[in-house]
């Protein structure tokens, strides 16, 4: 019986399973709370019921032990903390056992482009320096080298997926718009990659699939400044956008983490995804995502 397991069973995760779950006997999957397992549990994946154990990031149950032990697969989207990645902390001996048993196959961590910071509005690729602003990113960069040092250990592939920023249903400028949340910020000369659901999907099967190793980005394929998703959902809305509000006046109101976007500005090449892993994304600019995030709210 082949064995997933999903630490930290997020939006993309759950998006995968309910997509290609199906190559797996038994899928399980992690929360933080009893009452976040619960409310998985009462719901189904593509068809498939997934099991979901609590892991609070400071100890295992033993449930969760066995079922890594009996891992093939493990997808690592839970992100790190300023201590570290709390499942290497509790459960890494047990999955660098599984690996040099043979029975863990691969591993897939969903990682972000932020682990490169700040570039200018340069492209970068998979080899570009990595010059991660803030503890948060900082963080991301540790958690990456910390997955690749146990797969050198233990000879299990670790593929990196460095993911653009992600939309797609119930979580998109449409809906945005439609709550009173979009914001059309204007900083000159600042760009963004994004990346629908459905390709991060793609892309941790196709990880999985060829067992890949080292680290891949994730994004779509025009990068543009962060107003562009707002003015066009608010046109298949048939609404008037939000009104431009200069970056120098938005940052005194926004959340510090929305704000320490804008502190980086790069722009992603995904040559190596394509070429490696074969991924053509479905959805390859926010035009595309958005269209058919629109058409699918639409009523039968």
């Amino acid at each position: 019986m082949t064995t997933l397991i999903c630490f930290g069973f997020g939006y993309s995760a759950q998006h995968w399973v309910a997509a290609h779950g199906g190559r797996f006997d038994r899928i399980v999957g992690t929360t933080r709370t009893a009452e976040s397992a619960a409310d998985h549990a009462a719901r189904h994946y593509g068809g498939r019921e997934v099991e979901v154990l609590v892991f609070d990031g400071t100890t295992a149950s033993a449930e969760l032990i066995e079922a890594v032990r009996e891992a093939d697969a493990i997808l690592i989207s839970a992100p790190p903390t300023e201590t570290g990645d709390p499942v290497l902390a509790v459960l890494g001996d047990t999955i660098a056992a599984a690996a040099q048993a043979g029975t863990l196959k691969s591993i897939v961590l969903l990682s972000t482009l932020g682990v490169y910071g700040d570039h200018g509005g340069a492209w970068v690729d998979e080899t570009a320096e990595l010059r991660p602003v803030g503890v948060r990113n900082r963080a991301r960069v540790e958690q990456e080298a910390a997955w690749m040092a146990l797969g050198a250990r233990t000879g299990v592939p670790v593929a990196s997926l460095r993911l653009a920023g992600i939309y797609g249903p119930g979580q998109n400028a449409i809906v945005n718009m439609e709550k009173g949340r979009a914001w059309r910020i204007v900083k000159p000369g600042q760009v963004f990659n994004r990346i629908h659901v459905v390709d991060i999907a793609q892309a941790i099967e196709a990880a999985f699939d060829k067992r890949a190793r080292g680290a891949f980005n994730v994004a779509d394929d025009e990068p543009t400044p962060p107003g562009d998703p707002v003015v066009f959902a608010a046109e298949l809305l048939g609404r008037e956008p939000p009104p431009e509000w200069p970056f120098e006046e938005a940052v005194k109101h926004l959340p510090p983490m929305a704000a320490s976007f804008y502190a980086e500005c790069k722009r992603a090449k995904t040559d190596k995804l394509k070429k490696e892993l074969g991924v053509t994304l479905r959805y390859p600019t926010y035009r595309e995502g958005l269209r058919a995030d629109f058409a699918a709210r639409q009523p039968a």
